[in-house]
């Protein structure tokens, strides 16, 4: 049996962006309860060279939909960079698993040799559908979501591995 290049993209984007959802959830909460301006925890990051928290999640959600749509043949929809709190992340994450349900699975499945193409000038990188998913898009993704998981686990709040790693 064969993977399908859908079940090793949305169904993964979705796991661990719900999972999101909840830890910015405990986030949230961790903040009212212990008294943290929530944009300590908003613009923390962990080395002063790395992005903040706001924009891990932001390029988390912007893999994730940029992915499914590449790997569907549609158009990669724009979000504006433009989230302050909690709230609006949670909307950010929303608003990116709904878009990632409108792609179907069928024109995603068979997308292994589809020619993919991202950036452009000197960044321009192609790719064949399957070398894009998992030699690009899922390790960057992971980074990202990985990094404001321990961004928020750093900075006291209660969560581990299964907060990360959520159900399937």
């Amino acid at each position: 049996m064969t993977l399908s290049m859908y079940s090793a993209s949305v169904p993964v984007f979705k796991q661990i962006l719900n999972s999101l959802l909840a830890i910015l959830d405990k986030a949230e909460t961790h903040a009212d309860e212990k008294k943290i301006d929530p944009q300590a925890l908003l613009q923390f990051r962990l080395y002063p060279d790395m992005l903040p928290f706001i924009r891990q999640i932001q390029i988390a959600c912007d893999f994730a939909k940029g992915c499914s749509a590449r790997l569907g043949g549609v158009d990669v929809p724009a979000f504006e960079d433009n989230e302050r709190s909690f709230a609006d992340l949670k909307a950010r994450i929303v608003k990116t698993l709904a878009f990632i349900d409108t792609v179907p699975q069928e024109q995603i499945a068979g997308s292994e040799e589809r020619a993919i193409t991202t950036g452009s000038g000197e960044k321009t990188k192609h790719f064949t559908g399957q070398a894009y998913l998992l030699h690009y898009a899922l390790p960057h993704f992971f980074f990202h979501a990985t990094t404001a998981y321990d961004i928020l686990r750093h900075n006291g709040l209660d969560i581990g591995k299964k907060n990360f790693i959520g159900t399937y």
